[in-house]
């Protein structure tokens, strides 16, 4: 894993940010196929392994064959480019208080009926994707806007691997961290090249049912465990998980026990957890927001299971969101919202008390960029 010094809060924001690259390809070619003998050809990137013949696309819309082959159709466009703390993504021990660019494209590999960004997970509308920046732009970009990291977001980076490998290795060559933020829901060989170039990942696990994956996703949870423990014993990824709380779907004490001991025997105790609150969009409207005792009940479980740093997020929680030291128990790190208070951590992530290190990437003091969000706009000045 690359580990670059934490930028804080850029002094200058600007709204532009020029590069010299030119506009990207209206398509981009991809490897991660086969070809079947009924003349079809199979998209090998996930375990949905939709077989294409001339002319169509796969479930996530953005990947399709045209002259006989797979292709990607969202390489270097993006729904929009925006600074986040990293905190959103959420990852909680990776930098803390540093900033990061984000974008996403369209598109995504899984059906989920609860998404909270489908309007651009599920678009159908290219048009969407009205922002362009080639990877080496987007290294630039972070590097001169102050940011630590450059995350792949808003929809699932799988769907746009390509782009998101090129660009991960281009932020690499200006020090800039390269962040996935995914469902997970990937086959083994693209895997390995993906998070190859990842410094960090959030983990969307969904449930902990095959009935939630099948009937409300559209997929499968022993794929997504296997990325998980891929993840956990061969690669040097700095990871979280997260997990979306749905009343009365994937909410219930026997399945949060049941998957925070697999978590703790699997994973072990020192990957972090988050518990967010559902609010109702897209084909789930009928449900509502989930309240603040079932995230405070989620995390007791979890707690009580062993796992040593579980947070509570869509909510104002200062208790469930800050850091606390498994050796001696003081609050280590102060969260209200994406805002860092009290700070009680040496700059390579003991704590102050005891001497017990907490597992992450820490880098002297924590950045300042607080709970903002900042839109930008990337310009090509030979395009435009």
């Amino acid at each position: 894993m690359n580990s670059h010094k934490p930028v804080h809060s850029p002094k200058v924001h600007p709204s532009n940010v020029r590069s010299s690259k030119v506009h990207p390809p209206k398509v981009h070619p991809t490897v991660y196929w086969h070809a079947l003998e009924d003349g079809r050809l199979q998209c090998d990137v996930c375990p949905r392994a939709c077989k294409l013949r001339e002319g169509q696309r796969g479930l996530c819309y953005v990947r399709g064959r045209e002259d006989n082959q797979v292709q990607l159709y969202s390489y270097g466009r993006s729904s929009g480019f925006c600074i986040d703390p990293i905190e959103k993504k959420p990852l909680n021990h990776f930098y803390p208080g540093s900033s990061v660019l984000s974008f996403g494209t369209a598109g995504c590999n899984l059906a989920c009926k609860f998404c909270q960004n489908w309007d651009m997970s599920k678009s159908r509308e290219m048009d969407t994707l009205a922002d362009s920046a080639m990877p080496e732009t987007l290294a630039v970009s972070a590097a001169t806007l102050g940011c630590t990291s450059v995350a792949f977001t808003y929809n699932d980076p799988v769907t746009f691997l390509e782009y998101a490998i090129d660009t991960a290795e281009a932020c690499h060559e200006k020090g800039i961290n390269a962040v996935a933020v995914s469902a997970g829901y990937i086959c083994e060989k693209p895997r390995e090249k993906f998070y190859g170039v990842m410094d960090a990942a959030n983990i969307d696990l969904k449930a902990f049912s095959q009935k939630f994956y099948k009937h409300i996703c559209g997929g499968q949870l022993d794929a997504v465990l296997d990325t998980l423990k891929y993840l956990r014993y061969e690669t040097k990824v700095w990871f979280e998980v997260t997990t979306l709380l749905i009343p009365d779907e994937n909410d219930s004490e026997a399945e949060l026990h049941a998957m925070t001991q697999w978590f703790y025997e699997q994973l072990g105790p020192n990957i972090p957890l988050h518990f967010s609150a559902f609010h109702p969009d897209w084909k789930m409207r009928d449900k509502p927001r989930t309240p603040p005792s079932i995230l405070t009940m989620a995390r007791k479980i979890a707690l009580e299971n062993g796992l040593h740093y579980v947070y509570t997020g869509n909510v104002h929680d200062t208790v469930g969101s800050s850091t606390y030291c498994k050796g001696c128990g003081h609050r280590v790190i102060e969260r209200d919202w994406y805002e860092l208070g009290e700070w009680q951590l040496t700059e390579h992530g003991d704590c102050l008390h005891c001497g017990e290190h907490i597992p992450g990437l820490f880098n002297g003091l924590p950045g300042n960029w607080g709970a903002k969000r900042q839109s930008v706009r990337l310009i090509d000045p030979i395009t435009h």
